[in-house]
C-alpha cells in the first residue's frame, strides 16, 4: 500500500488480511459501515459437509452477513441467522460467537436440488424459496432475547437485508456479497472464499436517532417516510459499482478496496477484527442437553450397542455416552 494511500485511510498499520471485519466510515457522506474477508475460517465451515456448490455459495453469503452485522455488537454473546423456506436450501443457520467466533450449517433437499439445477434454478433466491428469515441476538442467562423476523418471497439474502434494517431498525442499509472459489498456488483444490461490505446512512447531527445494531429499533413502526439525503444516495452508488471478483479477491485487502471505492469522498479506516471458525459444542454441553431434554427412557431407546452418539450438525464432531451414566449422576 503507497503512503498517500495509507494517509487518505488514516492508516497508521498494515493492511488486514484474510477472516477480518474492516469498520470505517464516510464523513462526507455520513455513512459507517464494515467491510469483511474471508478466506480460510469460511473453507473450513463450507468444506466440512462437502455441499454442493450452489448450497455452498448460498451459506457462504449468509457466514458473510452474518459476519457484518455480528461484528457490531457491543457486548458478549451470540447473534443467530437462521431461514427456514420452502426451496431447495430450506434450512440455514449461522451463529456469530461474539466477539470472533463464527459457525454455520445448511440442510437441502438432494432431489429438489437436482431438479432445480437441471432446470437452471440455482440462483440464490430460487434455491431459497419463500420463507422467513430471522436474526436474534442472545446476550446469555437472565436476559431477554431479541429477535426480528423479515419473510423470505423469492429474494436475495442483499435485499432482505436491506428490508430488516429499514423494517426492525429504521436504517438504510445496503449490503454486497459475494462467495467463491479461487485456487492456491501449489494446490489443486479449489478454496472457498468470500467478502462483504455493509454500508448505513447516518444521521445529520440533530437528525433522527439511529440504532445500534441490532435490536434497538422499532420492528412493528417502520418509518416509510424516510427521505434519501444525497450523500447516502452517493454512498450506494459507489458500493453498487463493486463485481463480485473484486469483493472476492484474495489479492485485495479491504483498505484496498475500500480506497478504491471511496478516495474521491474520503475514507477513515479502524482496526481490523478477527474472524474464527469455532464451534460452541463441548461433552458437556450435549452432556447437559441429553440429560436435561430427554427422560430416562427416551435416552435408552437413542442408544445404540449400549452407546448414544450425538454428531453435531455445524462440525460433525461425534460424542459418545453411555446411557447409564446421567443415572449415576443423580
Amino acid at each position: 500500500m503507497t503512503e498517500n494511500m495509507m494517509t487518505a485511510l488514516g492508516l497508521d498499520r498494515p493492511e488486514s488480511g484474510d477472516d477480518t471485519v474492516v469498520p470505517f466510515t464516510l464523513d462526507k457522506l455520513d455513512t459507517r459501515g464494515r467491510s469483511v474477508r474471508l478466506g480460510d475460517s469460511l473453507d473450513t465451515i463450507l468444506n466440512r459437509h462437502n455441499y454442493p456448490a450452489p448450497v455452498a455459495r448460498l451459506l457462504g453469503e449468509a457466514v458473510v452477513l452474518a459476519s457484518l452485522i455480528g461484528s457490531s455488537l457491543k457486548f458478549d454473546g451470540k447473534f443467530i441467522m437462521q431461514t427456514q423456506t420452502d426451496g431447495p436450501v430450506n434450512l440455514i443457520v449461522v451463529d456469530f460467537d461474539a466477539p470472533d467466533g463464527l459457525r454455520g450449517y445448511a440442510r437441502f433437499d438432494h432431489d429438489a436440488l437436482l431438479r432445480a439445477a437441471e432446470e437452471g434454478r440455482t440462483k440464490p433466491s430460487e434455491l431459497l424459496g419463500n420463507g422467513h428469515l430471522a436474526m436474534t441476538i442472545d446476550q446469555g442467562a437472565h436476559t431477554e432475547r431479541y429477535q426480528g423476523i423479515v419473510a423470505l418471497q423469492g429474494n436475495s439474502l442483499e435485499e432482505v437485508a436491506h428490508t430488516y434494517f429499514m423494517q426492525s431498525e429504521q436504517i438504510p442499509t445496503q449490503v454486497r456479497l459475494a462467495v467463491a472459489e479461487f485456487t492456491k498456488k501449489g494446490d489443486h483444490r479449489p478454496h472457498w472464499r468470500a467478502g462483504g461490505v455493509l454500508i448505513q446512512h447516518l444521521p445529520e447531527h440533530g437528525g433522527t436517532r439511529v440504532a445500534d445494531l441490532p435490536g434497538d429499533g422499532n420492528f412493528d413502526n417502520p418509518d416509510h417516510n424516510f427521505v434519501e439525503a444525497d450523500g447516502w444516495n452517493e454512498a450506494k452508488v459507489h458500493l453498487s459499482t463493486l463485481d463480485d471478483l473484486e469483493l472476492a479477491d484474495p489479492d485485495l485487502s479491504s483498505e484496498r478496496l475500500l480506497f478504491r471505492l471511496y478516495h474521491e469522498t474520503g475514507v477513515r479506516v479502524f482496526a481490523p477484527m478477527p474472524m474464527v471458525e469455532r464451534c460452541t459444542c463441548s461433552p458437556d454441553r450435549i452432556e447437559d442437553m441429553l440429560a436435561t431434554n430427554f427422560t430416562a427412557e427416551d435416552r435408552e431407546e437413542m442408544a445404540v450397542d449400549g452407546e448414544i452418539e450425538v454428531v453435531c450438525e455445524f462440525c460433525s464432531t461425534a460424542y459418545h455416552f453411555n446411557p447409564n451414566q446421567f443415572e449415576a449422576k443423580h
